[in-house]
């Protein structure tokens, strides 16, 4: 016998009351530890008239094509899933807007739905699936109301449309949603009338919101924090209490808290019901990470020779999130670059200072470098706000001081200056570590006033990067990165030598030697040095070769001016690389050479994320 759902006639139209099987498929589950095992041999679901997206969809709902696609299985399990695959079926069909078909499941001849509980076959030898879809239905009649102000219903929830169910629970979400958007914290779904014409193929739908009193923010609570301070949370949340409820307020409060580092989960809740005044208590529940973390990293590049990095921070270092942190790196190890390079910084930061958004950071470090055309010596401390104005755009501001001591042909030399950095960054990538769509722009501008014989100007840099993925789940990704660099104000040797621009590396331009594109300037005899004007720019093609391995072409130029009105000199590098996709972002190899303003040899880089 087939099944069909149970319906209840009155006049020309069918209400639809799907009949339950899932508690008997359930009780035969139970069963299954005392029936025999036999595995299962065939298995075949069809569905005359049915589209190719509804055949999937069938095949993708049916739980026996999935546990035999596991392997064999014992009797009892086909026999349990068998009898779940009805409502399973039935629940795809009415996602396609089918409403009157039929299914039909056979084991070995015998329709499931007449087979006893207790008398399960020992054997199954075939599995026949039969799926009738029947006329697809469309709306008669979509309506959603009460309706708020600037609600967006799905498009397809209209007369005339495939009335999909998904639409129907879409279209009641969105009219929550709408209510909840202004304030109507406790909007939910008061009734429905679901009827179908099977005679017309039709569906008429009708919902009834209730939104609720207007509701505003209660107070926070803060449950499973035990080192991060209570009312630290509640400043770095944010949530504005006594103010309007809003669904949005809500979640940039959560990811506030998220974004600390101090948690490693956070929900915030609202109460079940108002409180007095129409105040809505929330409840955030926290999980705290460990407070100290270390990690190390590396890279490799045949002309600038071997890199290790690490760091330490504590997550939580006076009970408020604040974080800090030591990083040190060793570089230049067996390179071409002058020596080796090291550095040791430190940094705080304490999030929630003055608002929500705005972290206070103060930074220190040291660092002595072998550079190719000079050494340098130098100390730098530093304070600064950084806000975060939305997910895609923040800025920060900053005061500092810096002081260099440099070694270089012509002589030595030192420079003291105070700066005053800003940047700007504007990231809409769809993924920060291994991009496939969108665009990165940071902007920087770190003004300075020289002490004594270091000149007074600005540094302003500028990072512009695009991605465009192609082909079937982005197969090809064409990557682009412009740089720029200038300085402003002093003259060539009264500016810091550690301001000025080299081009030549794995961040300029790769298959030239690093820092190889520089300038010539008199000072005692011709000296290598920087320039005051640097333009660059970095091209990749992508292509995923496998689900893990990828392979890359780029293409490199750079150019660099003594100052803005001197002659460019300019050099070009390309080459091939592999890329391997480790999850948390892709392991890098590149190769390659010079194709232009001289240079030679072949240059390697690896390393760990995309080059840009």
């Amino acid at each position: 016998m087939g099944y069909r759902e149970r319906v209840q006639r009155g006049g020309g139209a069918v209400t639809i009351r799907p009949k339950a099987g899932l508690a008997v498929a359930a009780f035969a589950a139970a069963l299954a530890l005392w029936a025999p095992r036999a595995g299962a041999q065939q298995a075949t679901l069809s569905a005359p008239g049915a589209s190719d997206d509804l055949l999937r969809s069938l095949r993708g709902a049916s739980v026996v094509l999935g546990r035999l696609a596991e392997g064999p299985a014992p009797a009892s399990d086909i026999v349990a899933a068998a009898r779940a695959d009805y409502a399973r079926l039935l629940g795809a069909l009415y996602a396609a807007g089918h409403y009157s078909g039929v299914i039909s499941i056979r084991l070995d001849g015998r329709e499931v739905a007449g087979i006893p509980v207790l008398d399960s076959p020992d054997r199954i030898g075939r599995i026949d699936i039969v799926v009738q879809p029947g006329p697809p239905f469309r709306f008669a009649r979509a309506e959603v109301a009460p309706l708020a102000p600037r609600t967006e219903l799905p498009e397809g929830f209209s007369p005339g449309q495939r009335a999909r169910s998904g639409l129907i629970e879409q279209a009641a979400r969105a009219g929550i949603e709408g209510w909840r958007n202004i304030g109507h914290a406790k909007a939910g779904l008061a009734g429905q009338s679901l009827t179908a014409d099977h005679g017309n193929a039709t569906l008429d739908a009708r919902l009834r919101l209730d939104p609720g009193a207007r509701l505003r923010f209660g107070p926070l609570s803060v449950r499973g924090n035990e080192r991060v301070r209570s009312e630290r949370i509640r400043a770095i949340a944010g949530l504005p209490e006594g103010r309007v409820f809003s669904p949005e307020a809500l979640r940039l409060a959560a990811e506030r808290l998220r974004r600390t580092g101090a948690f490693r989960s956070v929900t915030l809740t609202e109460a079940e019901r108002a409180g007095p005044g129409d105040l809505l208590p929330i409840e955030a529940l926290v999980v705290e990470e460990r407070p100290r973390r270390f990690g190390a990293g590396a890279e490799l590049s045949s002309s600038e020779g071997l890199r290790l990095s690490g760091f330490w921070f504590h997550r939580n270092l006076l009970g408020g999130a604040e974080r800090l942190r030591f990083d040190g790196e060793i570089g230049g190890i067996g390179g071409d670059t002058g020596g080796e390079d090291y550095r040791l910084a430190a940094s705080f930061s304490r999030p929630a200072t003055f608002e929500p958004d705005t972290t206070l950071t103060l930074n220190a470090s040291v660092e002595d470098r072998s550079e190719p055309d000079f050494d340098i010596r130098a100390f730098e401390v530093g304070a600064g706000l950084a806000r975060i104005f939305s997910e895609e755009f923040s800025a920060s501001v900053g005061i500092g001081y810096r002081e260099s001591r440099v070694v270089d042909p012509g002589g030595r030399s030192t420079f003291r200056l105070v700066t005053f950095p800003a940047s700007a960054t504007w990231d809409r990538r769809d993924d920060r570590l291994n991009p496939t769509d969108g665009v990165y722009l940071d902007a920087r501008v770190t003004p300075f006033l020289g002490l004594e014989s270091t000149g007074s100007g600005a540094q302003i840099r500028g990072d512009a990067r695009v991605y465009r993925g192609l082909g079937e789940s982005d197969r090809v990704v064409l990557a682009a990165r412009l740089q720029f660099g200038a300085v402003v104000g002093p003259t060539l040797l009264r500016t810091p030598r550690d301001l000025l621009f080299y081009s030549g590396g794995g961040g300029t331009v790769r298959g030239q030697p690093y820092q190889s594109l520089g300038v010539n300037v008199l000072r005692g005899g011709t000296v290598r040095s920087g320039g005051q004007l640097f333009l660059g720019l970095q091209t990749e093609a992508r292509v995923a070769v496998t689900e893990r391995i990828g392979a890359v072409a780029f293409f490199d130029w750079g150019q660099i001016r003594a100052v803005p009105d001197a002659p460019a000199e300019d050099h070009a590098g390309a080459g091939i690389g592999l890329r391997y996709d480790t999850g948390i972002g892709p392991i890098r190899l590149d190769i390659g050479a010079p194709v232009g303003g001289g240079g030679d040899g072949v240059q390697i880089y690896i390393g760990i994320g995309q080059a840009f």
